[in-house]
């Protein structure tokens, strides 16, 4: 007996039993017997937006409830998640720990700021997920150290006290994290190392980033006993335009040339653990994954939408998360995980897995909530991405857990509903068939 939850626009998460049948083969979907990369886990990112829109919640037993179904591991089971080295698009307002320039001892380093906001946040996150992991990324360094000086724009000044004084920076910032009970387990020095955005940014070309963490980050992690793996990203390229230099205009050939002139610097590569991708470095990650196999694969931020949370954008995450798994990686991190009807620092509203009305403080669960509850509460840290051929390739793949069990997640994208046959050649009592009602996501757990 399986058990199989469907979710349509108008059902939500509705369960029913499905019985076996023998079944060799299948067109639709059927296993191969390959197993791939194991799944660390998902999470999503804790933004001060995020905190603030908790807090306009109007009855506290909901506020809680939204904690447990994110971080419960019975529930959604987020494990590994996000979190901005200062500030970032979804702050309140723009820091960073020091902004007393030229303070290249950090006499001044501080995170006051967010012992109010993140790490509250991340705390109430504990209570229900001890084994929480965290990882990080800084959307800029502080301003000092940046021509120019500001949040937005910029590069990061390449001076030997300079990057000391920033590899010394995430020193100090773990550790305070960890003085809190937050263990810091990844640091990617830069988010979105293409992107000279509104928002707090700065852009990376190759050798500047080879150079900090080889010289610098790399040596000071190793020396002062900081065990955060390092890892490059968030890589939010290439783009199908021309290289120009700045913004998101990198050509594919140009993004593999950054990403190359990197690992192939053998000193620079034995302090990478891993790389993380987003946005259109989904473009990039087949072709790493294949050159790089041994370097671990993160999804470090699901696409945002516009703030609609519409049904047929939650379709189009799942094929996201379809095509990260099937590429490599081991993680899918969700974006803002609760928001308002507020809009970024700079003017984005965006989707969010819970809306919470500022006037009511009623709480809405959005169809991407339901897109990765499907995957989260299935699919266990340690699960084994599946093998599989057939016609619903594109739209579905399969886990085995660490308990041997296999979750079948799979979407009908078409507007009728679909037959749908699975088999495990090698198993074949646990085959299934079924029909997919029309704009459905669903998952199917078998013993």
């Amino acid at each position: 007996m399986a058990t199989w939850v469907s979710t349509t626009e108008a059902e939500k998460f509705v369960e029913q039993p499905v019985e076996n049948t023998t079944v060799t083969s299948s067109a639709d979907f059927q296993l191969t017997g390959d197993k791939f990369q194991a799944i660390r886990g998902f999470g999503g990112c804790f933004n001060e937006l995020g905190y603030q829109a908790l807090t306009e919640i109007a009855s506290p037993e909901d506020a809680e409830q939204v904690f447990k179904e994110l971080f419960d591991p019975s529930e959604m089971n987020f494990v590994f998640n996000r979190a901005p080295v200062g500030a970032n698009d979804f702050s309140l307002d723009w820091y960073s720990y020091d902004e007393t320039d030229g303070d290249y001892e950090l006499e001044n380093f501080s995170i006051e700021r967010d012992e109010k906001t993140l790490i509250p946040y991340i705390q109430r996150a504990q209570k229900y997920q001890p084994d929480l992991k965290l990882f990080t990324s800084p959307w800029s360094p502080p301003t000092w150290m940046k021509f120019p000086k500001v949040y937005n724009f910029g590069r990061l000044v390449m001076t030997p006290e300079n990057l000391q004084a920033y590899a010394n920076y995430f020193v100090k910032y773990v550790r305070a994290y960890g003085a809190h009970g937050i263990k810091v387990t990844h640091i990617f020095p830069q988010n979105e190392v293409f992107a000279d955005q509104k928002f707090p940014s700065c852009l990376y070309d190759s050798e500047d980033m080879k150079v900090f963490v080889r010289d610098y980050l790399g040596p000071t992690f190793e020396r002062e006993g900081i065990d955060a793996d390092i890892c490059l990203g968030t890589l939010n390229g290439p783009e199908d335009m021309a290289f120009t230099g700045v913004g998101y205009g990198m050509r594919m050939d140009n993004y593999n040339r950054w990403v190359d002139n990197i690992l192939f610097d053998d000193e620079a590569r034995k302090y990478i653990k891993g790389l993380g991708y987003q946005w259109a470095g989904r473009a990039a990650i087949q072709r790493t994954h294949s050159s790089w196999p041994e370097m671990e694969i993160f999804q470090t931020e699901s696409e945002c939408g516009n703030g609609e949370n519409a049904w047929d954008y939650a379709e189009y995450i799942f094929h996201l998360m379809n095509h990260y798994f099937r590429n490599g990686a081991t993680t899918y991190t969700y974006w803002n995980m609760v928001l308002t009807e507020v809009v970024s620092t700079w003017g984005w509203m965006q989707n969010s897995l819970y809306s919470v009305d500022s006037k009511t403080g009623e709480i809405t669960r959005n169809p991407e909530y339901y897109v990765m509850k499907h995957f989260s509460k299935f699919v266990k840290p340690g699960a084994r991405v599946l093998g599989s051929t057939g016609h619903f390739n594109s739209m579905a793949i399969a886990f085995e857990n660490p308990d041997g069990t296999i979750a079948v997640i799979a979407q009908n994208a078409l507007n009728q509903d679909m037959p749908f046959t699975f088999a495990h050649p090698d198993k074949p009592e646990q085959g299934f068939s079924v029909t997919l009602k029309a704009r459905s996501f669903n998952s199917f757990m078998l013993d």
